[in-house]
């Protein structure tokens, strides 16, 4: 079964993100902003996909899939079209919830999921789209990841 979604995912180190949230919240710029910390702090980063997602349930784990029309495109609102490197799928850890600060409550409610159909659900992170360094905000919300550059 596949769910097709819209969204950003890449994978940074070892771990899967998808970035949700209505049009022209932030999502492809949050993901690249994540992307180029990674790429400078020397780990491994990749663009799954951009705004499209092909979500799979694969060995127990919710994957991302690449459209194959759309592989390494990652769209800049305002900017253009750029290539990127990519991967044509990987297992997801978290999602994130790219919100308007000015639009969003103060105070999330704890552990938060993000229901993927009947695929199954993922953790869900809230990070509002002005955040500067998105990855060590996760790393702020999520301890486990602290160990794993660069996530703080």
């Amino acid at each position: 079964m596949t769910r097709n979604v819209h969204g950003t995912a890449i994978v940074v180190g070892g771990r899967g993100l998808i970035f949700t949230g209505p049009s022209g919240s932030g999502k492809s710029m949050m993901a690249f902003t994540c992307l180029a910390i990674a790429r400078r702090a020397k780990v491994f980063c990749a663009l799954i996909a951009d705004d499209q997602v092909f979500i799979t349930l694969q060995d127990g784990r919710i994957v991302a899939n690449c459209p194959p029309s759309t592989t390494g495109l990652m769209e800049l609102r305002g900017s253009g079209i750029v290539r990127m490197d990519h991967v044509a799928s990987a297992p997801l850890d978290l999602a994130v919830q790219v919100v308007s600060a000015p639009g969003t409550e103060r105070l999330p409610p704890k552990d938060e999921y993000w229901q993927i159909g009947e695929i199954g659900r993922l953790p869900l992170v809230r990070i509002a789209n002005v955040a500067a360094d998105p990855l060590t905000v996760i790393g702020a919300l999520l301890p486990d990841w602290r160990q794993e550059p660069p996530f703080w």
